[in-house]
């Protein structure tokens, strides 16, 4: 199956889920999202104490391989059982979402650049940015009011893994991306690539 895949990435906070969003919105099932997150490893033998304060932010701690493949059939024209990720329990669920395959594929996560065989699938890569003040504070305000997290442990994670991860493999795949913009809600970059998603899904 002819289809485009478009890579959105960004640090924590930054708007890219946001932008991600507004598009899947935007064209409803018209298109395909697949979340990165939704791909972290199981841990089903590891403590709950034990997976709060676990690296989420390394490489190592996504199943891409998986991705890869869900990615190769959707292209192919198989629809695939995409995992779901319960961040209440630091832990990936026993629920599966079915995604067909479509002409658009949206792929969103922090590290999506980060593995080269994952970044040479895709067709436009997108960054999306934000200052560091303002990722941290959305970052704060998603996990305590929509992930059932304490303020003490976001603030924790934050500092010993979040932070230190970003600068080591989320900042540096930035200059990989196509197309950089500095926030979720830029209405000029978002009209930008909703018009080449319509170009797209309107031709043959």
């Amino acid at each position: 199956m002819n289809c485009i895949i478009i890579g959105i990435a960004g640090g924590t906070g930054s708007g890219k889920s946001t932008f991600t969003n507004r598009l899947k919105d935007a064209f409803c099932e018209n298109i395909a999202v697949l979340y990165h997150d939704n791909y972290y490893k199981r841990q089903d033998g590891v403590p709950f104490e034990k997976r709060k304060k676990m690296n989420y932010d390394h490489p190592e701690a996504f199943e891409t391989e998986l991705l890869l493949n869900q990615l190769a059939a959707l292209r192919s024209g198989e629809s695939v059982e995409c995992p779901i990720y319960d961040y209440s329990k630091h832990n990936r669920s026993d629920k599966f979402v079915k995604v067909e395959p479509k002409k658009v594929i949206l792929v969103e996560g922090i590290l999506v650049f980060a593995d080269e065989r994952l970044r040479d699938m895709f067709d436009i890569k997108i960054f999306v940015e934000a200052d560091a003040d303002e990722r941290i504070l959305r970052r704060v305000i998603r996990d305590v009011k929509d992930r059932g997290r304490d303020i003490e442990g976001v603030v924790e994670q934050y500092l010993t893994t979040v932070k230190p991860m970003h600068y080591l493999y989320v900042e540096p795949t930035k200059p990989l991306a196509d197309v950089i913009i500095n926030s979720g809600m830029n209405e000029v970059a978002f009209q930008l690539v909703k018009t080449n998603i319509e170009k797209i899904l309107n031709e043959g």
